[in-house]
């Protein structure tokens, strides 16, 4: 049969290697999904695929062995799972709308995680909200604190929940666990001067450890929530690179808003005589000034938020200046 491979890709089926067939994608935001939606992936892998699912790097679902012709009917089958995402459109029985952005990772957040900050999950269904569907080739995760568990620094967008010390030196008891915590085992942001602690909030990444560790109190988590957001780090053949801090200490409508800018800065600026151009290229080419004044058009920041001026990504090198034998 003869086959559209570029609108079977964008409705999330894979081209494998296998001739004649394909695997389903199934979106799974935050890497965090109803059971009840099991059984239906039992079946549609037992009666159309091979009866196996396979978990993705990006926390998806991957059913193999499919038949490109039973595609329509798969497709009118997975409805409930695109009603489950929340979008703010029209459910139809085609399937997936779109494959560009890739699945939106997230760690356990909050939840589960005494580390945690914040409910990654939320924060992931949220995002997917904001920019699914899109064809744009996009990779954004969520991390519950800086351990960054989900490697936020290796997408293009990574999201870091932080929690900002408030602290209250009536409680404290110059007993320095706070202070010993960071400087072994964090950025050393804390100091103790005159039986009071003193917070560096250059150095400070808002893990909240110093919280955790004071036994009486006197360091408690700030209510308004904060987020670091990481930039346009990335893997693959060509440069792969970790992410560098865009902001600190935002909130969480202006992370939406700047991820939602960085798809409109990519659809102005992408080279279109490109089958597909990564978005950290797009950055690289243009300049990070330019980047950086889309991005925020509109944005309106806290007093604290914390801004990049610029930005020097790094990169891996296939050679050393040495050279290799």
């Amino acid at each position: 049969m003869s086959i559209n491979t570029k609108k079977v890709i964008k409705n999330a089926y894979r081209i494998s290697k296998v001739r004649g067939q394909t695997a389903l994608r199934i979106r799974v935001p935050g890497g965090h999904i109803e059971t009840r939606f099991f059984a239906l992936i039992d079946e549609i892998a037992s009666r159309f695929g091979n009866g196996t699912a396979h978990i993705t790097t990006r926390q998806g679902l991957e059913l193999p062995g499919i038949d490109f012709e039973r595609i329509p009917e798969i497709n009118k089958m997975i409805r409930p799972l695109l009603e489950s995402l929340g979008l703010d459109r029209e459910i139809t029985d085609d399937g997936y709308p779109s494959a560009g952005t890739r699945n939106i990772c997230a760690c356990i957040g909050n939840r589960v995680c005494t580390f945690a900050n914040d409910d990654t999950t939320a924060m992931a269904r949220e995002l997917e909200r904001a920019v699914y569907p899109n064809d744009l080739h996009f990779k954004i995760a969520v991390s519950g604190c800086p351990n960054d568990c989900i490697k936020a620094a290796l997408n293009d967008f990574g999201i870091l929940c932080t929690v900002e010390p408030v602290y209250d030196a009536s409680r404290c008891i110059a007993c320095s666990a706070c202070v010993e915590t960071c400087a072994k085992a964090v950025t050393g942001a804390l100091s103790l001067r005159d039986f009071s602690v003193l917070r560096n909030r250059e150095l400070c990444i808002g893990c909240g450890e110093c919280i955790r560790k004071c036994p009486t109190g006197a360091t408690r988590r700030s209510p308004e929530k904060s987020y670091r957001l990481v930039i346009m780090g990335r893997t693959g053949r060509k440069n792969p690179r970790m992410a560098e801090t865009f902001l600190k200490w935002a909130d969480r409508e202006s992370i939406v808003k700047i991820i939602q800018n960085g798809y409109a800065f990519a659809q102005r600026h992408i080279d279109r005589s490109l089958e597909k151009e990564h978005v950290g290229y797009i950055v690289d080419r243009t300049g990070f000034a330019t980047f950086k004044d889309e991005v925020l058009q509109d944005v309106r920041l806290g007093e604290k938020v914390i801004v990049a001026k610029h930005i020097q990504w790094g990169g891996y090198r296939y050679t050393s200046d040495a050279g290799f034998r």
